[in-house]
C-alpha cells in the first residue's frame, strides 16, 4: 500500500451556511496535515469573508488552480466561483445553490480523473441548488448518477451504530410502494459488501427493520413483512449474507438491541435517522456505500440560523474526514487482499 498522503477533496457546500466555518475549524489544526492533503473546492473570497465573520487569524488557505499544485502541508483551495459572488450568510440565494454545484462538479471531475483519493461534501441547500443542471434530491442521487450506480445506500455512520435505509429522499406517501423484496435485497447486498470491504468486517450481522408498527405483529397491522421483508431476508441468508429481522423500530432502539449488530437496514429516511441523530448528531456521518469511490459528509445540514456566529460545532466534519481517509485504506487493503487469494489445496494431493 501507498505511503503517499491521502488526497482529500472537500466541496464548499452552501456558501451560506456553516460549511467554511467547520471547514476553518478543522484545519485550524495544523496535525490534520500529517496524514491527508486538503484540498477545498470552492472561493478563497468567500473562505476570506468567513474567516473574518469568525475572527480567525492564525489560518488562511493555500490558493492552488490545480490539485496537481497542493502544498503537502497545507489547507489548499481552488477556486469554482467568479469574483462577483456575493455571500448573505443565513440566508438560501441563488449564489448560495450556484456554488454549492460549481464546487461538486469540479470535485467530481477530480475524483474520476484519480487527482483526488476520496471526496468530504460540505451542506448544501436541496431547495437552492435545484435547476438544469441539478435535478436530484441531494448529493447521493446526484452521486449515483455521476458514476453510473444503479443501485447506492446512505449510509449513517458513528462508533455506536451504522444504519442504511431502503428508501431515502423520498415523500413518506411513496414508501409503500417502493418497498419491494428486490429493493430490500439489493441495498442488503449494498450494506454487506460495504461493510466487509470498507469497514473490514468479516461476515457481518445485519438487523433489518419491519416498515409497519411492532413489525406488522404477523399480519394484523399490516402485510409487508410477512409478503414482502421476511421473503427478502430469506433470499439474503441464502446467498450467505447474514440478516435478521424484521424488528419493531421502536423496541430495537429502545432496548439497544441495535449493539448486537454490525449495521441495521432501516425501510424509509426517518424511520432510521431519527435515532440515529438522537443519539450521534454531533459525531455521526452520512456515507454513500455502493459508490466506486469513497464519499462522506457530515450528518448534519446548512445550520442557517447559527451561520457566521461562530457557534458551529465541527465534530460531524471532522469525523467525516477521519472516515474517509480510514475506508480508502480499508477498502486498498480489502482489494490488495482479495486480488491473489490463496489458492485451496486439497490434503490428499499433497
Amino acid at each position: 500500500m501507498s505511503e503517499e498522503k491521502i488526497r482529500v477533496g472537500i466541496t464548499q457546500g452552501d456558501i451560506n451556511g456553516i460549511g467554511y466555518e467547520v471547514i476553518i475549524k478543522t484545519f485550524s489544526d495544523p496535525r490534520l496535515n500529517d496524514f491527508c492533503i486538503p484540498i477545498v473546492y470552492g472561493s478563497p473570497k468567500v473562505a476570506a469573508y468567513h474567516r473574518k465573520a469568525l475572527n480567525v487569524e492564525n489560518f488562511s488557505f493555500n490558493q492552488i488552480k490545480d490539485v496537481s499544485e497542493a502544498n503537502p502541508k497545507r489547507a489548499n483551495i481552488i477556486n469554482c466561483m467568479d469574483e462577483n459572488v456575493r455571500v448573505e450568510l443565513g440566508k438560501s440565494t441563488e449564489y448560495g445553490g450556484m456554488g454549492s454545484l460549481l464546487a461538486l462538479k469540479a470535485a467530481v471531475a477530480d475524483i474520476k480523473a484519480k487527482k483526488i483519493d476520496v471526496l468530504v461534501t460540505a451542506p448544501i441547500n436541496k431547495h437552492n441548488v435545484q435547476g438544469q443542471n441539478f435535478n436530484f434530491p441531494g448529493h447521493t442521487e446526484f452521486l449515483a448518477d455521476s458514476f453510473d450506480c444503479k443501485e447506492v445506500l446512505m449510509l449513517m455512520v458513528s462508533e455506536v451504530m451504522k444504519v442504511g435505509v431502503v428508501t431515502g429522499h423520498v415523500p413518506i406517501s411513496q414508501v409503500p410502494s417502493m418497498i419491494t423484496k428486490e429493493a430490500i435485497l439489493s441495498k442488503l447486498r449494498i450494506l454487506n459488501r460495504s461493510l466487509t470491504q470498507d469497514f473490514a468486517i468479516r461476515r457481518p450481522r445485519i438487523a433489518v427493520l419491519g416498515l409497519n408498527p411492532h413489525a406488522g405483529d404477523l399480519g394484523v397491522i399490516g402485510a409487508e413483512e410477512q409478503q414482502i421483508i421476511i421473503p427478502a431476508i430469506n433470499d439474503a441468508n441464502n446467498e450467505g449474507i447474514v440478516a435478521l429481522g424484521p424488528y419493531p423500530a421502536d423496541g430495537f432502539f429502545g432496548s439497544e438491541n441495535f449493539t448486537k449488530f454490525d449495521a441495521i437496514l432501516a425501510m424509509y429516511h426517518d424511520q432510521g435517522l431519527a435515532p440515529f441523530k438522537t443519539v450521534n448528531f454531533e459525531t455521526g456521518v452520512n456515507y454513500t456505500a455502493g459508490l466506486p469511490v469513497i464519499r462522506t459528509s457530515p450528518a448534519h445540514g446548512t445550520a442557517y440560523e447559527i451561520a457566521g456566529k461562530g457557534d458551529a460545532s465541527p465534530n460531524s466534519f471532522r469525523q467525516a474526514l477521519y472516515l474517509a481517509v480510514d475506508l480508502f485504506m480499508n477498502r486498498q487493503s480489502y482489494a490488495e487482499l482479495t486480488s491473489n487469494p490463496l489458492q485451496r489445496v486439497d490434503p490428499e494431493t499433497i
